[in-house]
């Protein structure tokens, strides 16, 4: 799938992780906080998969990688950026 298949599973998983986050009410962070700490997570996991040679483009073990970064990314932003 390539870049455009990754930013779409970063926006994805950004927006299903700010709506699902237990947090999200008490939190500063708004939808597209987590929707950019989601592209970023995905983005950056993937790069980093090809610079360290853990996958190559469009490998099984890709999807998976990215998107746990993605959602820690965005649990992490989400949490940080609460009221408490």
């Amino acid at each position: 799938m390539g870049w455009p298949g990754i930013l779409v599973l970063g926006a994805g998983i950004g927006l299903a992780g700010w709506l699902l986050h237990p947090l999200r009410r008490s939190s500063r962070a708004r939808w597209w906080v987590a929707l950019l700490a989601g592209v970023l997570g995905a983005g950056v996991a993937r790069m980093a998969g090809n610079v360290v040679g853990l996958f190559h483009d469009g490998d099984t073990f890709e999807w998976p990688v990215c998107t746990a970064v993605a959602l820690v990314a965005v649990a992490v932003t989400v949490g940080l950026l609460s009221r408490r």
